[in-house]
């Protein structure tokens, strides 16, 4: 069983928020977040392969991969503006299906003690249009697949 994750649009507001609880100690969580050899193995929903052509989670780094289905694609790229296990990640998003509609990522990663983890994240778009478009895209299945991915990914002696 893995915990609910919890995916949130204020009214009124280009902001997405998600909390998910992870049963993982933060180390291990913000790996699997920053390592790629981890990184394509939750990422995303199931059934989905993940090329990634950079992935630099530091401070001025940046990443761009691509997630296929069959015969579609669907690239995404990003700035990297800080990234620390204290401070969590902030990133920009943009997938490139929708160009210009760039989002501001932030990414917290809280330590609940006895190796438990929660995730923290803000998305803030540049207009609820931007918003609402990812959110009708179907990201909940993306995000609560790969969350599941991410608990089965961390639950395996290979990843610790």
């Amino acid at each position: 069983m893995t915990n609910p994750t919890t995916i949130t649009a204020p009214e009124g507001l280009p902001i997405v928020e998600i909390t998910r609880d992870v049963d993982a100690p933060v180390d291990a969580v913000y790996r699997a977040h920053t390592d790629p050899t981890l990184v394509v193995q939750w990422l995303g929903p199931r059934g989905y392969e993940m090329d990634v052509e950079r992935w630099d989670i530091v401070k001025g780094g940046g990443y761009r991969y691509i997630q296929r289905d069959g015969d579609n694609s669907y690239p995404f790229n990003g700035v990297v503006h800080s990234a620390s296990v204290e401070t969590g990640i902030v990133q920009t998003f943009e997938y490139e299906g929708f160009p210009g509609a760039v989002s501001l990522e932030f990414m917290v990663f809280e330590d609940l003690g006895n190796g438990r983890t929660r995730l923290h994240g803000r998305s803030v778009f540049p207009n609820l249009e931007s918003r609402d478009g990812m959110i009708e895209s179907g990201m909940d299945v993306g995000v609560n697949e790969g969350y599941e991915r991410l608990d089965e990914l961390l639950a395996s002696p290979v990843s610790a």
